[in-house]
């Protein structure tokens, strides 16, 4: 069942419980529900960005206000924790001056460019949307 709630940061629906041998998942309706209307939840509890959807769930959040790249920017920045797995912890210096060193690498407006092109496969096609929303 839950395999069949899309994603949309607006629900006002929510995926509580554990996925774990022995738990129990269940959607708890934050309005009323008509009959035949389409059950979405926010992926990730809203705390999740498009790191996360696009490893986890093989898409970009393309909610309009940027939220899903503000998080990723804020954790490569230092100012947020990394919700992964319970862990709750902050990104190692490493691994975010890394990242932020591969973000260097090419500018927003060669992003574009390169994405104005076409024919791109798919995975690269995002990796590319990915990089310039964490850019911008």
């Amino acid at each position: 069942f839950i395999d069949m709630c899309n994603h949309d940061r607006k629900s006002p629906h929510v995926l509580t419980g554990r996925a774990e041998p022995g738990g129990m998942l269940k959607v708890v309706a934050g309005a009323n529900i008509d009959s035949g209307e389409q059950i979405n939840i926010c992926y990730g509890g809203g705390v999740a960005g498009n790191d996360r959807f696009v490893q986890d769930y093989g898409f970009l959040d393309s909610f309009d206000n940027g939220e899903a790249y503000d998080i990723v920017a804020k954790q490569l920045l230092g100012k947020m924790r990394v919700m992964e797995a319970g862990s709750g912890g902050a990104m190692r210096n490493s691994d975010r001056a890394r990242a932020l060193e591969s973000l260097q690498q090419t500018s927003i407006e060669e992003d574009e460019a390169t994405l104005a092109t076409g024919g791109l496969e798919d995975a690269v096609k995002t990796a590319i949307e990915f990089r310039l929303g964490v850019k911008r």
